[in-house]
């Protein structure tokens, strides 16, 4: 039995990469220029490690900014380690690569979006279910108009 190559997640995989690199260039350097993150974390995630009164704050997810104070940025092969500021009060996290759900770089237009399901964290195989076929929807009739494109012109 096939199972196929699962695009998905392989793309999904090469972005968490080019995350990690990020993040661990960073970790070596700092930031460099105008460069800064926010990074959009699912807190419900089971290695999200932050503190539990940002957790009953921000229950479902948290957008961090990485930008001009951060400290102690040790990243390893899962995510990485953090000390922010939250309020004048200095918070370490830990977020795995895996429970982030955005990452954007601003200074550069430059963004990663990931479709975090919450079957994602379980490590049951249960990949065999097929999705419904776009034509076992119902289908809605089409009806279409015939535009002059005179009306737009000036």
């Amino acid at each position: 039995m096939t199972r196929g190559i699962d695009y998905g997640n392989l793309m999904h995989d090469a972005m968490r990469g080019l995350i990690r690199k990020v993040m661990d260039t960073v970790a070596q350097d700092g930031l460099p220029g105008e460069h800064h993150f926010f990074i959009t974390i699912d807190t419900s995630h089971p290695d999200m490690q932050m503190a539990d009164w940002l957790r009953a704050r921000y229950p479902e997810e948290i957008t961090l900014v990485v930008q001009h104070w951060f400290e102690n940025l040790i990243v390893d092969d899962d995510g990485f380690a953090i000390t922010l500021n939250f309020g004048n009060a200095p918070e370490p996290l830990y977020v795995p690569f895996d429970a982030i759900s955005t990452f954007v770089d601003p200074s550069v237009e430059f963004g990663l979006r990931f479709e975090l399901h919450s079957d994602e964290y379980d490590d049951d195989d249960d990949d065999d279910e097929e999705a419904p076929m776009m034509e076992d929807a119902p289908q809605e009739e089409k009806t279409g108009e015939v535009v002059s494109l005179d009306r737009f012109r000036k």
